[in-house]
Order: C-alpha cells, then structure tokens, then sequence
C-alpha cells in the first residue's frame, strides 16, 4: 500500500491567488458571491427576511484599505478557524450556492498587504478574527520559485493567525450577525481597485443588483422571468452608501458621447434541451441597428449570467456568433438556468460538459438565424433609405443651385445634373432591396419591429424616387426650369459670375474659366469651397 504523503508546494497559492484572475476588480465579485451565499442562508433560516439583506463595500482611498461587509448569518465561532482554514474545502453545494469551491476568498491576498476576516454570529459574545499577512506569503512563494523550497501548508501556517474578541470591544452586541472583509493597504499598482467610478462601474454589471428605475423594459423582463417560474437574485449592494443598480439605459451613444440610437423595446426568448427543460433565457434589447455600439455604451453586448451574476466580460458569448462582431451590436441579458452549467474556477465561462454542450448549440442557432439577420438588415435597411435620402438631397442642392444662378457655366450644371440622376439611379434600386427585404420579414420574430421603427423615425414619408427635371437644354436657347415642374421661360441659363457686376465681362470670363478648373480639377465639396472663397474676396476687393 502507497503511503506517501503529497505535498501541494507553495506555488499553488501562486495560481489560487495571483494568477488566478487577470482583472483585480474580480475581488469584488468573490467576495460578493460569498455574501449573497449567506444572506440567501440568513433568510431561509429567518435571520433575515427578504430584501433585508445588505452588502457595504467602503473604500478609502487615503489609506488604501476597503471593506466589504454583509449583515447576514455570520460564522460561529466554533466552525470559524475550520471554514476559512481549509481550501477548497467548501460545505457549499453545486447547483444549490453560487460559490462552491472554497478558493474564492484567497483571492483578496495579491490586491494588498494584509487580509483579514472579521465575524459575529447572532447570540454569540465572541467576535472571530482571522489575519493574513499577504505581503509575506508574496515573499515565500518568491524564495519557492528561487529555489528555497516551501510547501503550501508551511506558507499558510506562517501568514494566517486567528484571534477572538468581546463583542463590545468591536462595538457590536449578541444580536450582531455579520461577516467582514479588510484588505488593508492596496497595492499601489492596483490603485484601481481604490478608484470609486471604475469599481461602481464594474459592479453595475457584473454583481446581482437590480436594473435602475429608469430603464423604462425592466417590467417586461421581470414578466417574462416570472412567467417562466424564474427569480432573477438581487441584493442590496452599497458603494461608500451609493445603491448599485444595474445600468442599462434606453439611451446609445456614439463615439463623441451624442445620441446615436434608442432602445425601443426588449425582446425575450428561451431555450430547451432536447427534453424540453429549461435551459436558459434572455432578453435583448431592440434599436435602429443603424451600427456597431461604441465601446464608450458600458452595456454594449450581450452578457451571460449564472444566479444573475455575470460571467466573463461583455464578450463572453462573442464566439457563438456567425461574426465576431455581431456581439457589439446588442445589449441584454442571457440567464443560464440549467444547474450542469456550472461556472469554471475564474468564472469567465462554464465547465466543458454535456450541458454546456447543448447550451451553445441552442444560442448559436439563434444568433446564427435570428440575431445575425436582424443586425444585417437594420443595417441594410439603414444605408438604403440613407441613399434615398441622399438623392432628395441632391435634387434640392441641384434646384437650389438653378434657382440661385450658383452654376458656373454649362458644363458645371450638367456636371452636378449627372449627380442627381446617378443618384435617383441609387435610390431606386435601394428602394426595391428595401421592399425585398421587408417582403421576407414575416418569418422573423423581431425584424417587422425594426423594420417599423426605422421607418416611424424618419422625418416624412419618403416618395417613390423622381425624374430630376429635365436635362440641360441647347446654349441660348428657352428651356424647361430645371427647379421643378413647371415651365418657366428663360433667355439665357443664369451664371454665378455674373452676379460680380463691378467687374468687366472680360474679367468675370476669366473668372469664370478659373472657376470652372477648380470644378474640373476637385470634388464639388473642395470646389464649392474653393469658388465661395474666392467669390467672397472678390467681392470684398471692390467695395
């Protein structure tokens, strides 16, 4: 029989602490989890009754140290030194709690010098503290990879202690029942974790909290979980005494921090194994799709939950998209209900198994078939009556030109003419892609809504496209105005010269063959430019 012993060397700690989590903010997560374990805890054993329960996170950033604190059960004193001595040792459950490992609680020991735990258990006199020196268990598994070797259970027992005090020398009483975490003194190169507006935006999307009042669909989701028997968790969760919430807006930006685009409505949709069980669930938020969300839109994307606690980043459900950027395009929530979907141990996504098998092949469906289509043609929808707009534009530039006698000679007009026709050309086949498009919309759950938003949003109605007048009649000769419809007599095609009367007829010929280059040479945006500039300092030298 193998009697050896297997030592766990001081490494370990290494990979459960520092290289466990590739953002620091993580911290807040674990410790976060950990709470809403025991306050879940607290009221089934009616400690707490529903929504009493709070988490106070407090940092000061004069002295570098943070609290997180809970008002739940607390640990008695006599199961303290067993709970938060052991490692992954957990007496959570799977499928029952949303930490289970044991491990989550190390993870505070990378951020800062010294960790400690505080706790008090309702009826008991005793306050249970537990300190770890962080700074020193950095420096052990330092001298491990140097070569002076160390096993794990020699680094714990040099960094932790534990000691016991009154109650009262803590200011708290019998009734007291609370658990807390002190990092104290942060490292300085994690001053964000110190940083109030990054840690509140962190926390508005990756904790359990509710959505703000404000966020006009948050009835719609709630119905909708509630329909399907679902609770979506929330907590009390309290930033130096600010409430989280949830920060999804009806509001997108674009890049320069301007209106883009509106959510208009959300649209829920679920997911069945094979067995028709429940498997996940989700909501999504509905726009123009008119582009990408900017990076700047901290709700960008479509974020997956576990016990309403995000998993990962806003790009965790990226690859199951035909395209990776078809992510960007959305804001929402997918709520993993299925209990074999089981978070992996830096919770940024689940565990390989069969469920986590079927999960993706049920979502990648979806946003193959569904979500795919609609960001594909909001945006075709979009560029298209973008071209019919365009064309109405150039006819009215074109009209307002004629009307103005702004065209520099013959050439210039039909020049500018071709534009307007190239553009009706556009806007007619951009018409018929639009009627193509909407004809296969019925299949779609969500397209016919945004298809009716885009169009509800336009400034007019927009006519079938038009021929632009008629085209440039024979030098000196009467002519249809090429202004509108009617027919208006006219001996000669007025010129933008001639409008600089205190020049000769020799000098504005001149000006005009120079004026007429610029056109030739340049786009009509640099040109018109060019000639107004021109035109002003002209007009200036003879007054």
């Amino acid at each position: 029989m193998d009697t050896q012993d297997y030592v766990f060397g001081a490494n370990i700690l290494e990979n459960l602490t520092t290289g466990m989590y590739q953002d620091s903010k993580v911290i807040y997560r674990e410790y976060i989890q950990n709470a809403c374990d025991q306050i879940d805890k607290a009221v089934s054993e009616k400690l707490l009754a529903p929504g009493e329960g709070t988490i106070n996170i407090w940092l000061d950033r004069g002295k570098r140290n943070i609290i997180i604190e809970d008002n739940a059960t607390g640990i008695p004193a006599e199961d303290f030194k067993r709970v938060l001595g052991n490692i992954a040792d957990s007496d959570k459950k799977i499928g029952e709690d949303k930490g289970f490992r044991g491990i989550g609680r190390l993870c505070g020991l990378a951020y800062c010098e010294q960790l400690e735990f505080m706790s008090t258990a309702a009826g008991e006199d005793v306050v249970s503290i537990m300190t770890c020196d962080a700074a020193k268990m950095r420096i052990l598994i330092d001298e491990n990879a140097r070569g002076i070797k160390h096993t794990a259970n020699e680094v714990l027992h040099a960094i932790n202690s534990f000691t016991t005090k009154n109650v009262e020398e803590c200011g708290f009483s019998v009734d007291s029942h609370l658990f807390r975490v002190t990092m104290l003194n942060i490292n300085k190169e994690n001053t964000d974790l110190l940083d109030f507006q990054q840690v509140k935006d962190y926390l508005s999307f990756v904790a359990p909290v509710p959505y703000q009042s404000n966020f006009y669909y948050r009835s719609e989701i709630y119905n909708h979980a509630k329909a399907l028997g679902f609770k979506i968790d929330e907590y009390n969760i309290f930033l130096n005494g600010e409430a989280i919430f949830k920060k999804y807006t009806t509001v997108l930006k674009d890049s320069n921090g301007n209106k883009l685009d509106d959510i208009f409505g959300v649209y829920c949709h679920d997911f069945f194994n094979a067995d028709g069980k429940l498997i996940a669930w989700m909501w999504v938020g509905l726009s123009k799709f008119t582009k990408a969300i900017p990076k700047n839109n901290k709700m960008r994307g479509l974020r997956l939950r576990k016990e309403n606690i995000q998993i990962g980043g806003e790009d965790a459900l990226q690859k199951l998209f035909k395209e990776d950027r078809g992510n960007s395009y959305f804001i929402g929530e997918v709520f993993a209900v299925d209990p074999d979907l089981i978070p992996n141990s830096q919770r940024d996504y689940f565990n390989e198994n069969p469920a986590r098998f079927e999960f993706e092949i049920k979502l990648r469906m979806f946003f193959a078939e569904e979500l795919h289509r609609i960001y594909h043609s909001g945006s075709t929808l979009n560029a298209n009556y973008k071209k019919i707009d365009m064309y109405e534009q150039k006819r009215s530039e074109f009209k307002a030109k004629a009307a103005a006698g702004n065209f520099i000679d013959d050439i210039h007009r039909e020049r500018e003419y071709e534009v307007v026709l190239k553009a009706k050309e556009e806007a007619e086949t951009a018409m018929e892609k639009i009627e193509r498009l909407k004809n296969k919309a019925s299949d779609s759950a969500i397209l016919p809504q945004v298809i009716k938003r885009i169009e509800d949003d336009r400034r007019k109605p927009v006519p079938p496209p038009t021929q632009p007048d008629s085209p440039l009649p024979p030098k000196d000769a009467k002519h249809e105005n090429v202004c509108g419809n009617e027919k208006e007599k006219s001996n000669t095609i007025g010129r933008r010269v001639d409008k600089l009367t205190q020049y000769s007829r020799k000098e504005r010929k001149l000006i005009s063959r120079i004026w007429s280059i610029i056109i030739t040479a340049t786009d009509s945006e640099t040109a018109e430019m060019l000639i107004s500039k021109i035109e002003e300092a002209l007009m200036k030298q003879r007054d």
